[in-house]
């Protein structure tokens, strides 16, 4: 991140929301494509924002699997931010559900992952309510 690193004395929860992202998943070779989160507490250093949706890029330009692409980000969000929690939400649309099989557009396969302090149940009710406040 290089120069993007900037110390803080907050604690408190960032959280960048509605990042438009777009993948291929891996298993019918189709688009998928929604809106991410990503929510860290500080230990002694932000990450300039738009460092969130490029740390997304990185990993949505493989072929992918939304849960495994979900858990990427946060690892990586916690390896560049020394983050004491990382929490990642990630809402898709698979065209596989679209086109194929079922056909069922406008379906939405929510995943989340929890890392640090965010695996507890206090501050998950707090992004939730962050993330779903309009």
């Amino acid at each position: 991140m290089g120069d993007a690193l900037f110390e803080t004395e907050s604690e408190e929860m960032v959280l960048v929301k509605d990042i438009d992202v777009h993948s291929l998943c891996e298993h019918h070779l189709l688009p998928f494509f929604g809106k991410l989160h990503v929510a860290y507490l500080p230990a002694g250093r932000v990450v300039g924002l738009s460092k969130l949706a490029r740390i997304a890029d990185v990993f949505c330009k493989r072929l992918q699997i939304q849960e495994r692409l979900t858990l990427q980000i946060a690892q990586a969000v916690e390896e560049v931010c020394g983050a004491r929690g990382v929490a990642v939400t990630l809402e898709c649309q698979h065209m596989c559900m679209s086109m194929r099989g079922v056909q069922r557009p406008g379906a939405v396969t929510v995943t989340s992952a929890y890392l640090g302090l965010f695996q507890g149940a206090e501050l998950k009710a707090e992004l939730a309510a962050k993330i779903h406040k309009g």
